[in-house]
């Protein structure tokens, strides 16, 4: 559904009026596409303190293509599209006022729809000062997302005992149009070896990758996004919507597999269907909603959303997991939701469902990659242009779309971007992690 308030916010009387009454001014979001698949200008890159990274990562933002820098050049057009800043060895106030000196004189300067990406290390258990200003980042993250505007995001990458060249898909995503939606966002990357694509543009190219709820909306997005990457798809959805799983599946070029979800044998047959090929990646994201406050809701709409949206992730990547479906370099990613983390009213059942599949992903990932070489990631949605949220009353679909530092709904690709990112094997140091995929919303941690 078209936001009208942002088209309106994008003509002269509109930018004119909301300014004078001091109303959200969105600006609009530049996705990947064909077209402009990339950022494209100068990244500045900054160090606070003495990084023993400052080689490894100038090398990693080399391969970003984008022209890397240690300055302003002073220029009147010169407005970087990105800036990071590596904080890995800010441990005490002293060098996290590099942080502040690095950013105060150039972020106005940050071309809109811009990146900003602070580097920084896990907060010590055994250095409480580390910890402090560690910890601190996170704070300061997520305030200047806040404030900086005009379409451009900010995030933290913490490097716990990894190299940046296991942070090099994160980068690669977050210093890209397929990041647009995502930001304030901490992620965390591991000592986990990864394995770098021959092409970064396909690299899911000869894996395979199944997607649960794939015949409309952010499934049918993920599947698209998906095979963009390379991947073979395996569409998934339940027998009522088969014709237009069909339909999707044979646009893609993927194979059509109409099931319930929720059978106690579905496990067992998604093993069988794609046995032969192999399973690389699946996504958890089929979902249903029964919203009514909790005073008015019988069992069966409490039941029905829970076993749709966390026991049949639960029992599936169970059998999956035990019948060692999943390849190892594999990945699994789960569709959580802010609603999991910050609740709504009368989504007692759908929060409860969604807040379980992050509690699954922290509980289950280091496992699942220790014994099954497999990670495990979450996506979290916040407000979502479908159909589903296209029939929201006006004024709270309004308020949806306003509750972020964008000021603006996110589209299904943009959860179909984050779920790539994951599922890509060069992510493979990416594991445990719940990603807000809300343009940074003002509800929830």
């Amino acid at each position: 559904m078209a936001d009208r308030y942002l088209n309106f916010t994008g003509t002269a009387p509109g930018r004119f009026l909301t300014q004078r009454l001091g109303l959200p001014q969105p600006a609009p979001l530049r996705r990947w596409s064909p077209e402009h698949p990339a950022l494209e200008g100068q990244l500045l890159h900054f160090t606070a303190g003495p990084s023993a990274h400052r080689a490894d990562l100038s090398a990693v933002l080399a391969r970003t293509g984008l022209d890397v820098r240690g300055s302003l050049s002073g220029g009147a057009a010169d407005r970087p599209a990105a800036i990071v800043v590596d904080a890995t060895a800010v441990t005490g106030l002293d060098t996290l006022a590099e942080v502040h000196a690095a950013l105060h004189p150039t972020v106005r300067s940050l071309a809109a729809g811009g990146r900003v990406v602070v580097l920084g290390a896990r907060p010590s258990a055994d250095d409480h000062h580390q910890a402090a200003v560690q910890q601190g980042l996170e704070g300061f993250v997520r305030s200047l997302g806040k404030e900086i505007g005009r379409g451009r995001t900010v995030n933290l990458v913490r490097l716990a005992d990894a190299t940046p060249q296991a942070a090099e898909s994160t980068l690669r995503f977050l210093l890209s149009p397929r990041s647009a939606y995502v930001s304030g966002q901490v992620i965390e990357i591991g000592a986990a070896e990864t394995a770098s694509p021959e092409n970064w543009d396909r690299p899911l190219a000869g894996r395979t990758a199944l997607v649960t709820g794939a015949a409309r909306g952010i499934g049918e997005a993920v599947a698209e996004t998906l095979v963009r990457d390379g991947a073979q798809v395996v569409l998934l959805d339940v027998p009522s919507a088969e014709a237009d799983l069909t339909a999707v599946a044979e646009r893609l070029g993927g194979r059509a597999l109409p099931l319930d979800i929720t059978a106690d044998d579905a496990g067992e047959r998604i093993a069988a269907f794609t046995a032969e090929s192999g399973l690389d990646v699946l996504v958890h994201n089929a979902g249903i909603t029964r919203d009514r406050r909790l005073a008015n809701m019988p069992a069966e709409r409490w039941s029905s959303v829970l076993e749709v949206n966390l026991a049949s992730v639960l029992t599936t990547t169970d059998a999956l997991l035990k019948a060692g479906a999943i390849r190892r370099g594999g990945s699994i990613v789960t569709t959580a939701s802010i609603a999991g983390i910050a609740g709504n009213t009368g989504q007692t059942n759908y929060a409860a469902g969604k807040a379980g599949i992050i509690g699954l992903v922290r509980s289950l990932a280091p496992r699942a990659l220790a014994e099954h070489g497999v990670t495990l990631n979450a996506v979290a949605p916040g407000f979502i242009e479908t159909k589903m949220t296209a029939a929201v009353p006006l004024f709270i679909r309004e308020a949806g779309r306003r509750m972020n530092s964008l000021g603006q709904g996110g589209l299904p690709v943009d959860v179909a971007e984050t779920t790539a990112w994951f599922a890509s094997p060069a992510s493979g140091a990416v594991n445990g992690q719940i990603v807000r995929v809300c343009g940074q919303s003002l509800l929830g941690a």
